[in-house]
């Protein structure tokens, strides 16, 4: 039972750093830097004009989708990059408030777990619910609400419910969106064609 375990152990820490490697491969692929900056453009077009206000806690955005395409065609190292550079550009574009890295640092955090859970991996209604949960529980209530606690003086206990509420409501919506667009991406044929011509650009 024990050598079972270990052997267990070994092969997700060597599937883990593969799926860490190729990612960071990605980077090297004129195709990934294309669709990446296609992504980039996209993301700040749909930041400006994409979204739906219902009621105080339900606001529903699109431009967090191009985010999660790249962690899933690229991978949580390649995801990771992308999203720290494209939060501060969008800043530098749009300053709101004081830069804070607090929150550059839950875009690049938020990439990597959702590069983890995508990348190279079947999706499905319940891997994409497991993963927006995780990174709701630790980047969206945690993590976001200690960075505006600690930028605005208020407490902590003060924000988390309505923080809470919101991301709770904002969970299934959020993940049946990506979702069912992804999917619908996917019967083009649009993803085969990025990884068909990564994966030609990494042999050469």
């Amino acid at each position: 039972m024990q050598k079972n375990a270990n052997e267990t152990a070994k092969e997700t820490a060597k599937e883990t750093k593969n799926m860490f490697l190729q990612s960071a491969k990605e980077l090297k692929a004129v195709p990934t830097l294309a669709a990446c900056a296609m992504f980039a453009a996209l993301a700040m077009i749909l930041n400006q004009v994409a979204s739906i206000d219902i009621g105080p806690y339900v606001r529903i955005g699109f431009s967090g989708i191009p985010n999660r395409l790249v962690d899933y065609l690229f991978g949580p190292v390649t995801g990771c990059l992308f999203s720290g550079i494209l939060d501060v550009v969008k800043y530098f574009l749009k300053p709101n408030g004081p830069f804070f890295f607090g929150f550059t640092f839950n875009a690049m955090l938020a990439s990597f777990l959702y590069g983890c859970f995508f990348y190279r991996k079947k999706l499905t209604i319940k891997r994409v619910l497991l993963a927006k949960f995780i990174v709701m529980l630790i980047v969206n209530v945690l993590l976001n609400t200690l960075w505006i606690s600690m930028l605005y003086g208020k407490g902590i206990m003060v924000l988390l419910p309505a923080r809470a509420l919101k991301n709770l409501i904002m969970w299934p919506i959020d993940s049946i969106i990506f979702y069912s667009l992804t999917k619908l991406i996917e019967q083009t044929g649009v993803f085969r064609m990025f990884h068909a011509r990564t994966a030609a650009q990494a042999q050469r």
